[in-house]
């Protein structure tokens, strides 16, 4: 019997990105798929929502940012710390910060075209560094993150960011029978306008 999945994530960024790329990688597991934001939600609710989801006999992903913490371990204490009820196992930690997620699945031809410089890796990469990497022709931030959203590319996301690879790996996003999962139009309107 299949059941369901909870993706919490803290904001919006990170609503898009797991909605347009990682859920479609879980559909076939479960019988629903959603993506909650907690970052606006008191402690007290997240926690017991929690505590609700695992006596429910449904599944859970609690995605943070590892910001400034040393370690994933320094992440998660600080995790249990403010959900006492979150399974450590269910934890996603994303280094450095989801903006380096989104960068990683570029593949270098997409970079090229859309005016953004090639990175060998996106471990260390902040919500600023991807802010200023972001080519004038965007009217937003969040222009820029729709339109990597069409190119991303789960290989190339795996060889740029190792949290990313290990979250792939440890969630086996590849037996969905994406491998290469990303668009299959070319990013050849560089210079043109952009879909919103």
């Amino acid at each position: 019997m299949k059941k369901r999945l909870f993706i919490l994530v803290e904001g919006e960024d990170d609503v898009r990105f797991f909605g347009r790329i990682i859920k479609p990688l879980f559909v076939s597991r479960y019988d629903s798929v959603e993506i909650l934001p907690y970052a606006c939600i008191k402690r007290v609710k997240v926690n017991n929502f929690l505590k609700s989801v695992v006596q429910m006999g449904n599944d859970y992903l609690f995605v943070a940012d590892i910001d400034e913490e040393h370690s994933v371990r320094d992440k998660k204490q600080i995790l249990y710390y403010r959900f006492p009820n979150i399974d450590g196992g269910s934890a996603v930690i994303v280094i450095k910060e989801i903006e380096s997620w989104y960068y990683a699945g570029l593949p270098d031809a997409a970079l090229e075209a859309l005016g953004a410089p090639v990175l060998p890796s996106t471990n260390g990469l902040s919500k600023e560094d991807f802010n200023r990497l972001i080519p004038g022709k965007f009217d937003s931030r969040i222009d820029f993150m729709f339109e990597i959203l069409k190119y991303f590319s789960l290989l190339t996301a795996e060889m740029k960011n190792r949290s990313f690879r290990y979250f792939s790996d440890r969630f086996r996003l590849k037996e969905s029978g994406e491998e290469g999962r990303h668009s299959e139009r070319e990013p050849t309107h560089a210079a043109g306008t952009y879909a919103r």
